[in-house]
């Protein structure tokens, strides 16, 4: 393990207020947004709303890198230049999603756990072979009557720190994902409660798999109201309970920190995220890895059509350009268009 190479990756993956953007959706989920827009689910269309996303222009500008799906590793353009290279070329870091998704957890009805680690040392190798210098693991806990169970809890932490240690060994920069899901009607002081314990389960299993926290990053959730809640929070006060569960709970050796969106809109994931930047000093950098907050917008303006493929840039470089803003605290709702 070279710990001074996985340091400056991890530094270099949340410098200058850049984020990732999350274009890791497996098969079903693509297949699902496809669906929602009218456009038809090949690999072919796979293959160029990718090519949309990856050549981007100045995309560089405002993300960092991108995390990518198997499918999307071994794609290339229509010219044969591989997406791999596109995105080194323009600058960008490539990462890989790994885990396999998250299936029913036995002995616990309504919660899950990810599976994926069989055979992971030598899909990271090759991956890393391929060019790959991060990775990405998301664990999922639920909110509900009774939930998250500790069982949960542990099971998921303790596959997230193996996961970030055997990423370390080859090379990768683990990035390291507890998402305590918004659905229900659950209040922001619960989330608050949950995504406390979880991230204190999250960090003694990493220090007990001896991961490094220099060079790892955490993709945690928002502290939010449940997307069902009959109140819901004011973006200051997501934003301050946000921060007072993380300066509670992740390490300052932790370079960064890179918020999913978790099915907010576009515009309210800047608006929380530019309000964790106001005057409060933050031991770690606090950027964004947002997927749909990110995509959707550039997906509806490409509709699946190759003509509109300009218009789907314009789309997705405009939401890098807020988000990057929302990370240096300068974004502001005049930024979004009419």
């Amino acid at each position: 393990m070279n710990t001074q190479a996985l340091i400056d990756i991890a530094k270099a993956l949340v410098a200058d207020g850049k984020g990732l953007l999350a274009m890791d959706e497996s098969a079903s989920t693509c297949r699902k947004r496809f669906v929602e827009q009218g456009i038809e689910d090949t690999e072919a269309m796979r293959r160029a709303y990718r090519e949309l996303l990856i050549t981007t222009p100045q995309l560089a500008e405002s993300v960092s890198g991108l995390i990518l799906f198997d499918e999307t590793v071994h794609q290339a353009k229509l010219d044969g230049t591989s997406f791999m290279d596109v995105i080194r070329e323009a600058g960008l870091i490539p990462g890989i999603k790994v885990d396999l998704g998250a299936k029913p957890l036995a002995g616990h009805p309504g919660e899950t756990v990810t599976e994926g680690l069989d055979g992971l040392r030598k899909r990271l190798e090759d991956y890393f072979k391929l060019g790959a210098r991060f990775a990405k693991w998301r664990g999922v806990i639920n909110i509900g009557d009774g939930l998250p169970t500790d069982g949960a809890i542990g099971v998921n932490a303790h596959a997230l720190a193996r996961y970030a240690a055997l990423c370390q060994e080859v090379g990768l920069v683990p990035i390291v994902e507890p998402e305590v899901l918004m659905d229900g009607n659950h209040s922001l002081a619960r989330c608050a409660e949950v995504t406390e314990r979880v991230l204190r389960a999250v960090f003694a299993e990493l220090d007990r798999q001896g991961v490094v926290l220099e060079g790892m990053l955490l993709k945690p959730n928002m502290v939010t109201s449940g997307a069902d809640a009959a109140e819901q929070a004011s973006i200051k006060q997501v934003a301050d309970a946000t921060l007072a569960v993380l300066l509670r709970t992740v390490p300052a050796a932790v370079p960064g920190i890179a918020f999913l969106s978790g099915g907010q809109s576009a515009e309210v994931a800047s608006a929380h995220l530019n309000d964790m930047h106001q005057g409060q000093a933050l031991p770690w950098a606090v950027t964004f890895s947002y997927g749909r907050a990110l995509q959707q917008p550039a997906l509806s303006a490409w509709n699946g059509v190759p003509g509109n493929v300009e218009a789907g840039q314009k789309e997705l470089m405009h939401r890098a350009v807020c988000n990057r803003a929302a990370a240096l605290g300068t974004y502001n709702e005049g930024m979004e268009r009419p």
